[in-house]
């Protein structure tokens, strides 16, 4: 059985498992951070991993606010950092 899925992140393509979440996904890939805050522009990314803080916010599929922790990746999703909070 092939568990292998393709994700899309700003146009370049990510490899996961699936079942994984999107931060799962993410942080597997080297990606740390993919947000930062609206004061100081601190970097964020997957911090709780259980859905109690709001770093991991990601679009996707268009989808804005969606908590990379809490969403389970699927093959051919189109995730995407603009528009999220950048210094």
């Amino acid at each position: 059985m092939n568990d292998r899925i393709t994700l899309t992140l700003n146009g370049s393509e990510l490899t996961g498992r699936a079942g994984q979440s999107i931060g799962s996904v993410l942080t597997e890939q080297g990606v740390r951070s993919w947000r930062t805050t609206r004061n100081g522009g601190r970097p964020r990314g997957l911090f709780c991993g259980i859905g109690v803080c709001f770093d991991c916010l990601i679009t996707v599929d268009g989808r804005p606010n969606q908590r990379a922790c809490l969403v389970t990746a699927e093959d051919g999703m189109v995730l995407s950092t603009e528009g999220l909070p950048r210094g």
